[in-house]
């Protein structure tokens, strides 16, 4: 097996189970401690030991004032938001239904890009939102799936993370980000765990907070995030990018909820129903209907 193989295997890998587990690993994280001050110290974690790694490799210029703006402005809606809202939803949602629930997400980009672009879907388009949309239907339609008497709360969480997920990954696509595509996705870690930090800041979530507080899962968890969940996921995935299609790199969109459930259910206690499996289904021969049409 060449090297090439060996790396996108690898890349493949790292985001089909790591990003898969992320949910599990966001909601032990939040267990003890703030949920946007983790988003915080995560991503500007992530965010700077990413750059620090441009300049080893030889990068030591600055970044230009529009490439930081564009990576800021990126940042805020992919993570601050697409990513930190979905995380605060669950407190009131399980890791397993949450993560079927964003892998609605492309239905979400594809009506986006029909309202602001004018981009009219196909018929298997159509036919593959109507499939989502039953599945859907079929998931928040059990009490014991959806969660508490708070699950409107993260239900809003979750519907704002995947508007400002596909903002996101509209303007990504006409926002010049500059030549280095990690230092890149550094910009946009760092701009990100900043504005987390003073949106933490002006809840006063940290008010009364000790370290005594912290359990060892909630840190290992933390770590895992920022190691795995940011700078290795995020790595494979640019570096997949430019290796091969992005309807291959998609593909993750198939895997993720997977993985989430069966983590869910093998070590959160978690119920996995016959109708979740069946909604899961459904959501998923939706979500593969629409990134298949033309």
């Amino acid at each position: 097996m060449g090297r090439d193989r060996l790396l996108i295997l690898l890349a493949f890998f790292t985001t089909y189970f790591v990003w898969g587990a992320t949910y599990l690993a966001n909601y032990w994280a939040i267990d003890s401690i703030p949920v946007f001050g983790m988003g915080a110290t995560r991503f500007t974690v992530a965010g700077l030991l990413l750059y620090g790694y441009t300049v080893l490799r030889g990068d030591r210029t600055l970044p230009r004032p529009r490439y930081l703006i564009n990576s800021g402005i990126i940042g805020v809606l992919l993570l601050s938001v697409g990513t930190g809202a979905v995380v605060w939803a669950q407190q009131y949602i399980p890791t397993s239904t949450t993560s079927l629930i964003i892998s609605f997400e492309p239905l979400v980009v594809m009506l986006m890009m029909w309202v602001v672009l004018d981009s009219r879907p196909s018929v298997k388009a159509f036919v593959g939102a109507f499939i989502s949309i039953c599945g859907m239907a079929l998931l928040i339609a059990q009490p014991i799936a959806v969660g508490g008497p708070e699950a409107t709360k993260g239900f809003i969480g979750i519907v704002s993370g995947m508007l400002c997920w596909g903002a996101g990954m509209l303007l990504r696509q006409r926002l010049d980000l500059g030549p280095n595509r990690v230092r890149a996705t550094a910009m946009q870690m760092i701009v990100a765990g900043l504005f987390l930090g003073l949106f933490s800041l002006s809840l006063d979530e940290w008010d009364g907070w000790s370290v005594a507080q912290l359990t060892a899962r909630s840190a290992y968890s933390w770590l895992f995030l920022v190691v795995f969940g940011s700078i290795a996921a995020f790595t494979a995935f640019n570096f997949l990018l430019g290796k091969v299609s992005a309807d291959k790199v998609s593909t993750n969109t198939y895997v993720n909820p997977v993985v989430a459930v069966l983590l869910g259910g093998l070590f959160n206690g978690e119920v996995i129903t016959g109708q979740s499996l069946l909604a899961g289904a459904l959501l998923l021969a939706g979500v593969y209907f629409i990134n298949s049409a033309k």
